[in-house]
C-alpha cells in the first residue's frame, strides 16, 4: 500500500516551473525525507498534496484520495508542520492544546500529556514567550495528540539549534507503536538531520527529481572511489561508465569518481582488471554526498546543454 502517489505532477507559475513531472510513490508505514537546495520544488510539491495548490498538470493521491478532493473533515487524518506555522501566540500550551481538542474526535489526551513531558513543554507559558524550537515542538505535539495517519513536515529543522534538533529527530524515532504517526513525509535541506530518520529519500534539483529509492539502497549502490597508480587517468581516458560521476585527475597518478552502481566486489574486480596495479580505496557515503554529487552532475549538465 502506499500512502502517497504522484503521477507526472507538476505546478507552473506563469512561465516558470516549480515542479516538473514528478512521480513518486511514499510506502505506507515509511519516513520519506524529500530532500534538496531551497528553490528545488519540496514545498511546493507539499502544497499540491494539501491542495493548498492546484496543479498544471498530473496527478496526485494522498491516503487514497486525489489530492485535489481533499476536504477539511480529511485533514483529521493528516497533521502537518511547516518552519513557518502560525501559532496563537498569545496563548499557553494549555490552551493551545484545548483549542485544538474539539477539532479532532479522535485527539488522545493521555498521549498529548506524554509528549508534553517528554518535550519538556511548560503548559502555562505563553507560546511568544518559549524558543523557536520550544514553538516547533508545541505545533508537533498539538499535531501528534489527534494520532493523524500521514505527517507532514515542512522544513521542521529550519532555525533550530543543534540540541533541538536533535531532540525533535528523536522525539519521532521515540515514538512508540500507535503513537508515532503510520506514515511521515518531511521535506528538507539540512541532510544530516534526516540520516537516522528516513528510510526513504528523494532528490529534487531545479524543480525536478533526480531519483527516490530507499535510503539504505541508496547508500548501498554509492561509492567514492580513488585509484592511485603509474597513470590511471589515461587508462579510462575514454568510455566511462554513465554511472561514474564527478570525475576528477588531482595528479597524473590520481583519479577520483563517485560510482553510483557499485556492487561490492564485483566492481572491485572489474576496477582492477580496468586500473592494472592501481592501489584502490572505496569509502561509503552519507547522504550529503550523494545528493551533492548528483546536484554537481545535474549542474554541469544543465551547464553543457546551455
Amino acid at each position: 500500500m502506499n500512502a502517497i502517489v504522484c503521477e507526472n505532477l507538476t505546478r507552473r507559475f506563469g512561465r516558470t516551473p516549480a515542479l516538473q513531472e514528478l512521480t513518486l510513490t511514499v510506502p505506507e508505514g515509511s519516513i520519506y525525507a524529500l530532500l534538496g537546495p531551497n528553490g528545488a520544488g519540496k514545498t511546493t510539491t507539499l502544497k499540491l498534496l494539501l491542495n493548498l495548490l492546484r496543479p498544471s498538470r498530473g496527478t496526485a493521491r494522498v491516503l487514497g484520495l486525489a489530492s485535489t478532493a481533499l476536504r477539511p473533515a480529511d485533514f483529521r487524518r493528516i497533521g502537518y508542520v511547516s518552519e513557518d506555522q502560525l501559532l496563537p501566540e498569545w496563548m499557553n500550551v494549555a490552551q493551545l492544546l484545548a483549542y485544538c481538542r474539539p477539532f479532532y474526535p479522535q485527539w488522545d489526551d493521555a498521549l498529548a500529556a506524554r509528549l508534553r513531558k517528554q518535550f519538556d513543554l511548560p503548559s502555562d507559558r505563553a507560546l511568544k514567550h518559549l524558543s523557536r524550537g520550544m514553538r516547533m515542538k508545541a505545533a508537533l505535539l498539538s499535531t501528534l495528540a489527534y494520532r493523524p495517519e500521514l505527517l507532514v513536515l515542512d522544513e521542521p529543522f529550519g532555525g533550530l539549534d543543534p540540541l533541538t534538533r536533535d531532540d525533535f529527530v528523536h522525539g519521532l524515532l521515540e515514538l512508540a507503536g500507535d503513537d508515532r504517526p503510520r506514515t511521515v513525509l518531511l521535506s528538507t535541506h539540512d541532510l544530516d538531520d534526516i540520516e537516522r530518520l528516513a528510510d526513504h529519500v528523494a532528490f529534487l534539483a531545479e524543480s525536478k527529481l533526480l531519483l527516490a529509492e530507499p535510503a539504505d539502497a541508496l547508500r548501498g549502490r554509492f561509492r567514492q572511489i580513488e585509484l592511485t597508480g603509474t597513470a590511471p587517468a589515461a587508462c579510462a581516458a575514454a568510455n566511462r561508465p554513465a554511472a561514474w560521476l564527478g570525475w576528477r585527475e588531482p595528479s597524473p597518478t590520481v583519479v577520483q569518481f563517485v560510482d553510483s552502481s557499485y556492487v561490492g566486489g564485483r566492481t572491485e574486480a572489474a576496477l582492477s582488471v580496468r586500473f592494472p596495479g592501481a592501489r584502490l580505496e572505496v569509502r561509503p557515503m552519507t547522504l550529503r554526498q550523494i545528493f551533492l554529487a548528483l546536484a554537481r552532475e545535474q549542474r554541469a549538465a544543465a551547464q553543457e546543454a546551455a
